[in-house]
């Protein structure tokens, strides 16, 4: 992850004291940081999904669901199209888009809520946020330098995240020495 796009999407804005708390901007949204935790709800569009069974994987499922988080709190709704579980089979890239393209889109009406594309693929990525979402979240940890390249067009917000290997081989034999300091060293850009 480059520095400027980690710099763009949490920066500190002025204050009385000259010193702001750290706000993090994404798409239409920004958060004051310091005020309260956010939270973000999981709508997995996928029969497979380890967080919630496949329950989300028809549309009116889905808009219920997200209906309910909001509802219910939620800041952001994280909407994923392929299955990331341990040894999970990748979906292809147009069966992904296919998934979350449509929710997104309907989802949009839900103005007070932040949507989160939740995908590894820098082309799945760029089509969400064209069609809406605020925010990425990958998984692989924005080792594709053409999903850091789609998220600093966009001024979207991110989320990084850390694993070993990918989900079809993350679980065969993860081995870290000091697993605190390999994963800061990871985020350490």
């Amino acid at each position: 992850m480059s520095k400027a796009m980690s710099k763009r999407n949490t920066e500190s804005e002025p204050a009385d004291s000259g010193k702001g708390p750290p706000v993090w901007r994404a798409g239409r949204f920004q958060w004051k940081l310091d005020e309260r935790a956010l939270v973000m709800a999981i709508l997995n569009i996928t029969p497979d999904s380890f967080s919630d069974g496949g329950r989300h994987f028809s549309p009116d499922d889905m808009l219920v669901s997200a209906r309910r988080f909001v509802a219910e709190g939620a800041d952001i709704l994280d909407i994923g199209g392929e299955s990331t579980r341990p040894g999970a089979t990748p979906v292809p890239l147009e069966e992904e888009l296919a998934r979350v393209l449509p929710v997104i889109e309907q989802l949009g009406a839900l103005k007070e809520t932040a949507l989160s594309i939740d995908t590894c693929k820098p082309a799945v990525a760029a089509a969400a946020l064209k069609t809406g979402a605020d925010i990425v979240n990958d998984i692989s940890g924005f080792r594709d330098p053409a999903m850091i390249e789609a998220c600093c067009k966009s001024g979207c917000g991110i989320v990084v995240m850390h694993m070993q290997g990918t989900p079809q081989t993350m679980q065969k034999e993860p081995s870290y020495q000091d697993v605190v300091s390999e994963v800061r060293e990871f985020f350490d850009f």
